[in-house]
């Protein structure tokens, strides 16, 4: 049987009602800092107030109370690159439906791109963006400022100047397409992206594949309409051009850089020695991300699932996943990420080439790699740091990715015990499908909680897919992270 998550005690939530960030988790296996205990965690006014070794926490009569005996407590997923499509698609999501679909996950705070309808390219649009987010989110939020190659004085208002950074709450940071771009995002040209890097603050992330080789390759798969054609047309060189000019001009410039969804063996071997979580002083800070999509699948999945595994860039292959995970371990890969990247099943099953790239992520992100951790491929702990603590990490955020006395309470518990098998029809994106379709998994949320106050549980009585326990901007604020120079 499922885990039962109902909250009990002297304070019964009412459903819609807004609490007030006072809860009392009991008997939880704490995925804390320093290794993996039994005891209690209070929060208090959304904040983590207390967190005994010994379970001894006596509850008091203003606060909701959870028994969490066999299941384990992590502190809340932080995804850092999602699509939720809003504004201008909200056919495919929008940022209610997006953070409800996180919340089901496990995740409490997400990094949104900038690449909708129109493309947020200005510092108007973001706090257009930021308005939207405070009224429809139920989880905490930020978002990147998209590049183009005449937009640098919007950059500069959003993110400062290398001698006056900027940090304004729920912008993260500027994104750039190195290629595969929508509208006009496209940064590929030499001057353009010099400019950008030299004079601008905050953090750069990429997305690392060059343009020019695609256009070159694309002639060679003309006709094809097998899966397999995409690798091979975006393959692991294309990637690594890229990578290696971003690296280039965040060295010459001194940048913070991060670069995105991490795909190919090469480039995870070529990055060695180059990123870490900490920076020097005075040098270019280079960090980077993989995805459970990446590390789970590879050829032999492409070929059964079809367009449903096409993304950019591409699922590779066996030895491409064998190297993300043996770099993920030895740290020149340093967090998780999904690029939850929804698309209408109707435009997925056009097939190769005319279906779209990107696949939903964040509902799946969490019972994936816990599952990897109880097969043997990493540990909770691990899960725990390459999800919450070292994005956190990467982005400077404050008061998130730990359980820690005075740290955000923001958290969630899992089910180790409990297999559940991904259906379609349990989840909650707004395109209705999931790329790990008939995976059974373990380590599904129970209970996500957001700044103290529970928005999402899944038990014996509501089923698998579980239910949303806030309304559209209830719970939730703009992450705060410190100035990037």
């Amino acid at each position: 049987m499922m885990m039962s998550a109902m909250l009990s005690g002297p304070k019964m939530r009412e459903e819609g009602e807004q609490m007030d960030g006072n809860i009392l988790i009991t008997g939880a296996k704490m995925v804390l800092p320093d290794g993996i205990v039994t005891g209690d965690l209070r929060i208090t006014g959304g904040t983590i107030s207390e967190i005994s070794t010994n379970g001894n926490l006596e509850p008091r009569d203003d606060e909701l109370i959870h028994d969490a005996n066999g299941l384990h407590l992590l502190p809340g997923i932080i995804d850092p690159q999602v699509h939720f499509r809003d504004p201008g698609q909200p056919e495919k999501e929008d940022l209610h439906t997006g953070s409800r679909a996180a919340a089901s996950g496990g995740v409490t705070s997400f990094l949104d791109m900038p690449n909708n309808v129109p493309s947020q390219t200005t510092l108007e649009s973001m706090y257009n963006k930021l308005e939207t987010a405070a009224n429809r989110c139920v989880t905490n939020y930020g978002f990147f400022i998209g590049a183009t190659e005449s937009n640098v004085e919007e950059l500069k208002k959003t993110v400062g100047t290398p001698g006056s950074p900027i940090a304004i709450p729920g912008i993260c940071g500027i994104k750039i397409f190195m290629g595969s771009s929508t509208g006009d995002l496209l940064v590929n040209e030499s001057n353009a992206l010099k400019t950008i890097f030299d004079n601008t603050a905050g953090l750069i992330a990429v997305h690392a594949e060059d343009e020019t080789r695609m256009i070159e390759r694309k002639k060679m798969i003309e006709g094809r309409t097998d899966m397999a054609a995409h690798a091979e047309w975006r393959d692991d060189e294309t990637a690594l051009i890229a990578t290696k000019r971003a690296v280039a001009y965040a060295q010459a410039s001194g940048h913070r850089l991060h670069i995105l969804h991490l795909t190919s063996g090469i480039e995870a071997d070529w990055l060695n020695g180059i990123t870490s979580l900490h920076g020097e002083e005075g040098k270019a800070h280079i960090t980077t991300e993989a995805l459970p999509q990446h590390l789970t699948f590879n050829e032999e999945d492409v070929e059964t699932l079809g367009t449903r595994l096409k993304m950019n860039p591409p699922i590779r292959y066996q030895k491409d996943k064998e190297t993300l995970w043996k770099r993920l371990h030895d740290g020149t890969v340093n967090c998780i990420a999904t690029d939850h990247a929804p698309h209408t099943m109707e435009s997925k099953e056009k097939g190769f080439p005319s279906a779209p790239s990107g696949m939903p992520g964040v509902e799946t992100s969490l019972p994936v790699m816990l599952t990897h951790a109880s097969e043997g491929k990493c540990t909770i702990e691990q899960v725990v740091e390459w999800m919450s603590s070292n994005v956190a990490e990467c982005y400077q955020m404050v008061g998130k990715g730990r359980l820690e006395e005075g740290y955000d309470g923001d958290i969630v518990l899992v089910d180790m015990n409990k297999s559940l098998t991904v259906e379609d029809e349990n989840t909650w994106t707004t395109v209705g499908w999931s790329p790990f379709i008939g995976k059974s998994l373990v380590g599904w949320p129970v209970l996500t909680v957001v700044d103290g106050i529970p928005v999402f549980e899944r038990n014996d009585e509501t089923g698998p897919k579980g239910r949303c326990l806030v309304e559209p901007g209830q719970v939730g604020k703009p992450l705060v992270m410190l100035p990037w120079i």
